[in-house]
């Protein structure tokens, strides 16, 4: 799937969504859809903003369009296998990029997630779990395999300790690190293939 199709399918499926909820949602709307700052865009991104935030507020847009798409892919999640695949590999496109979209997908509702864990939490709780049993297969190893080297042992669980922090200071940098390697590697194994950009 390349960008203009992730995009088209992306919103179309919003579009559908929105008609059946009975929520208006105008054509510049969707227009709006379309926008990043960087890469393809079907029309002059800085008239399209100016023209959006003179009639539009952004955060209820954001809002709006984030609980659309939730309802939308709780409804593929329900009804349609196939749909709910071209939903995933269409957001695992966008993810290459920086587009408006991704924002208001990420906020969309946690009740969207019904049927699947969400990625972010299964994400955060294998980091943690991961980093708790290094920590404490370090000090179980300390001693029993080397002499106890005490100033390495402290070393590695100091490095374990700033990773846990950094991942609660930072939480997007991690999500963006293991997004990536989720991407590269756990998805590869389980079949899906890399989207290509436009």
């Amino acid at each position: 799937m390349q960008v203009r199709e992730a995009k088209d399918f992306l919103v179309q499926q919003t579009a559908a969504q929105a008609q059946l909820e009975g929520v208006p949602l105008s054509e510049l709307e969707k227009r709006m859809m379309y926008f990043t700052e960087s890469g393809y865009v079907p029309e002059d991104p800085i008239a399209l903003n100016e023209e959006f935030e003179a009639e539009y507020e952004t955060e209820e847009y954001e809002a709006k369009i984030a609980e659309l798409l939730g309802h939308a892919y709780k409804r593929a999640q329900k009804e349609n296998g196939e749909t709910r695949r071209r939903f995933d590999a269409a957001i695992k496109c966008l993810r290459r990029g920086d587009h408006y979209l991704l924002v208001m997908w990420g906020m969309r509702p946690a009740s969207s997630s019904v049927g699947a864990p969400n990625r972010d939490i299964v994400i955060g709780w294998s980091l943690g779990a991961l980093v708790l049993a290094g920590f404490y297969a370090i000090r179980w190893s300390a001693g029993r395999f080397t002499p106890p080297n005490a100033s390495t042992v402290r070393i590695i669980q100091g490095i374990l300790v700033i990773l846990i922090l950094g991942g609660a200071l930072f939480p997007r940098a991690v999500e963006k690190v293991f997004g990536w390697i989720l991407e590269n590697t756990v998805e590869r194994f389980m079949g899906g293939s890399k989207s290509e950009e436009e």
